[in-house]
């Protein structure tokens, strides 16, 4: 039997932006469910963080993730198994409020949801823990119930240490490997790239939510009980584009070999050193139909040295991460770090789009 793994899905991501919403659209009616359709995938198995906020629902946003993703399940008469993450819970340290038990009520025949930990058995024998966001709240039972466990699998929402948060960027606090060696398999959400170590694998997310996500492949995966193999399905659609422009010895980007109608667009001057040409990129780029773009040339704020061509200077997180790394000083820079991407993100899911 196969079945179906989307990573952490975040309606409403980006200050529930409008944009966001249609891009999400066009990958879950011309992609997701169509290829579920077609093979005959009945079960969806959603890895935690279904809604992007903590604190409150957007009823545009719960009106527009009803249309294009619950209904469609209902419709196709799916299954869908979430539990729950920690952007589900209203509390830090319990489960108890939760936004997917108490705005998907209607769809109760269709949702499973996983509020603390069990296993789901297959008429084929297959047994799948499932492990919501460990807390203060649950930890003790979470734990006695892996150490107790029969199942050869294990879903979940995990921070475990040592694997990428996004691309590049390594989360060292968490959750050790050992907890979870008895399993044959792990899957996980939560971090949103892709990655594997072991026996444990985060599943990444379905589309790119934010710049992190530029050129990191998003998608979904399929899963097969029988032979426990886990094909990677490709999102074709993304919402970020990055170009450089350097006329210095080379000719500037041919904007007609890229399509970036209705996408966010980072234009990074590396090199500026004919006006006219500049211009008349500049006014191309305008006619290309992008939802943004901003054009980076000041780079005054880097004073060490000249900006390499190499260095991903769009890319927050690494600026800010390679500036801790900088600094003389005897505080734990992981914990800075994590800190300043709480940050991040947070300042990120205000923006109004």
């Amino acid at each position: 039997m196969k079945i179906a793994i989307l990573g952490d899905t975040h309606f409403g991501v980006r200050g529930d932006s409008i944009k966001f919403h249609d891009y999400y659209r066009e990958f879950y009616e011309n992609e997701f469910f169509p290829y579920l359709e077609k093979n005959g995938i009945t079960n969806i198995f959603q890895l935690g963080d279904l809604f992007d906020r903590r604190k409150y629902i957007n009823f545009n946003t719960l009106a527009l993730a009803k249309d294009y993703f619950f209904n469609r399940i209902a419709d196709q008469d799916l299954k869908l198994f979430t539990l729950l993450g920690n952007h589900d819970i209203f509390w830090k340290e319990s489960l108890e409020v939760n936004s997917t038990g108490l705005v998907l009520g209607e769809y109760a025949p269709y949702i499973n949801l996983i509020d603390s930990p069990r296993a789901i058995t297959f008429p084929d024998g297959t047994s799948i823990d499932m492990i919501p966001w460990i807390c203060k709240e649950n930890q003790q039972e979470v734990f006695e119930y892996i150490d107790q466990s029969k199942s050869d699998l294990c879903f979940g929402h995990f921070e475990i240490a040592g694997f990428p948060m996004y691309k590049g960027m390594v989360g060292n606090h968490g959750l050790s490997h050992e907890m979870f060696s008895k399993y044959e398999r792990v899957l996980s959400g939560h971090y949103h790239t892709r990655s594997k170590q072991e026996n444990i694998e985060y599943v990444g997310t379905p589309y790119e939510m934010t710049w992190q996500d530029y050129n990191d492949p998003r998608g979904f995966s399929v899963f097969d009980t029988e032979t426990r193999e886990l094909e990677f399905i490709k999102n074709p659609y993304t919402i970020h584009e990055k170009i450089t422009y350097d006329d210095k010895n080379r000719s500037p980007m041919d904007l007609s070999q890229i399509d970036i109608k209705d996408k966010y667009v980072k234009v990074a001057v590396i090199n500026k050193t004919d006006l006219y040409k500049f211009d008349q990129f500049v006014n191309e780029l305008y006619t290309k139909d992008a939802y943004e773009i901003k054009i980076i040339e000041d780079f005054s704020e880097f004073n060490d040295g000249e900006i390499s061509t190499d260095i991903n200077i769009e890319d927050t997180m690494s600026i800010l991460s390679n500036y801790v790394d900088s600094v003389e000083t005897d505080e734990n820079k992981e914990e800075i770090k994590s800190v300043l991407k709480e940050l991040y993100l947070e300042a990120i899911n205000q923006e109004v789009v």
